[in-house]
């Protein structure tokens, strides 16, 4: 008799599990996808010395950074904000970008949608053109 009542537990237990993993997936199907990120928006040598700010919101990422260019290079990347969850190695992207001199770097495995936020926040900040402090 009680295998007879833990099969019918079993039997819910799985459709249970089922349902959820079926809710799981179309509440990921419905989230923002990573905005794409182009060097084409901003040249370098077109930007004054100063400081520039800009955001981006991916919906899980929230990102907002400030870069500074000093004759026409990018001098740095800071980062003002950034929720992440769990992408916090993502943060490298801001280096890289001051080392390479460009968006076209690599992101971090395992951290994308926070690369691609941290990426698209500072184009944001060098196509918008207009210095918040100038030096």
């Amino acid at each position: 008799m009680k295998k007879r009542k833990r099969r019918p537990l079993f039997w819910v237990l799985i459709s249970a599990l089922g349902i959820i993993l079926l809710l799981a997936a179309v509440f990921f199907s419905m989230l923002p996808k990573p905005q794409s990120v182009s060097d084409a928006n901003f040249a370098l040598a077109e930007l004054t010395d100063g400081l520039y700010q800009g955001a981006c919101d991916n919906g899980l990422v929230f990102a907002k950074v400030e870069v500074e260019i000093q004759n026409h290079a990018i001098a740095g990347v800071r980062i003002l904000e950034h929720r992440n969850g769990m992408g916090q190695a993502a943060e490298v992207v801001a280096d890289r970008v001051t080392d390479r001199q460009s968006l076209k770097v690599d992101g971090v495995s395992g951290a994308t949608y926070s690369s691609q936020t941290l990426l698209k926040a500072i184009e944001n900040a060098l196509s918008h053109g207009n210095a918040i402090v100038s030096d």
